[in-house]
This record gives C-alpha cells, sequence and structure tokens, in this order.
C-alpha cells in the first residue's frame, strides 16, 4: 500500500463509518495518547521497565498503526499530502546528513560492541 493509497483509505472509512474527523485539536490529543501508548510497549519490551498486567497482550506493530492512523488523519485534516511531504523530508535529510552521521563515533563505536 503507498501511503496515498493510505490516506485515501482512511478518509473513505472516516466518510462511511467514522461519521465525521474529529477536530483537529481533539486529534492532536488523540495522537499524543497513542504515542504514548506506544512509548509505554517500547519501555516494557526494550527497556528497563516491566509489564503490568494491563499491558500484557497488547501488539507493538498495532499500536505504531494507530499512531500512523491519526496522523494520516491530522494529515488528511490539514490538507497535507504524506507522500511529497516525505519525498522532501527524505531529500533534506539526505542533504543535510551525507556526511553526518558516518562521521559520528559514537554510532560507529556502537556497531563495533
Amino acid at each position: 500500500m503507498t501511503i496515498d493509497a493510505a490516506q485515501q483509505q482512511v478518509d473513505e472509512w472516516i466518510r462511511t463509518i467514522g461519521v465525521r474527523y474529529f477536530s483537529e485539536l481533539t486529534n492532536m490529543a488523540i495522537l499524543t495518547e497513542e504515542v504514548g501508548e506506544l512509548a509505554r510497549i517500547m519501555a516494557r519490551t526494550y527497556g528497563d521497565q516491566s509489564f503490568k498486567k494491563s499491558d500484557l497482550g497488547r501488539d507493538l506493530g498495532d499500536e505504531m498503526a494507530d499512531v500512523l492512523w491519526v496522523l494520516i488523519c491530522l494529515a488528511n485534516q490539514t490538507g497535507v499530502n504524506l507522500t511529497e511531504a516525505f519525498e522532501r523530508n527524505m531529500a533534506k535529510k539526505t542533504q543535510r546528513d551525507a556526511d553526518r552521521h558516518a562521521a559520528n563515533e559514537k554510532l560507529r563505536d556502537r556497531d563495533a560492541g
């Protein structure tokens, strides 16, 4: 699936099942909540925190998809074409960071460890 197709699919779902988009500010709050849920699972899976009973059974991919869903909603609401924005962002990063990461000793040392 392309990013464009995902934006279209979310928009179609909102119009046919979801009734309407939540307001942009509501969706921003929901995005923050979803990122928090993702962070919670990451901290327990890859970090030092232990799982609580309420965390068991949570799916990392599903939490990431929740974040993506709300981000796509916000893009649709604000007229952002995520494909174009992502392509511009990749070009910016590629130009800006062409040598930056390769010259970072911290990154090289980590790979050696």
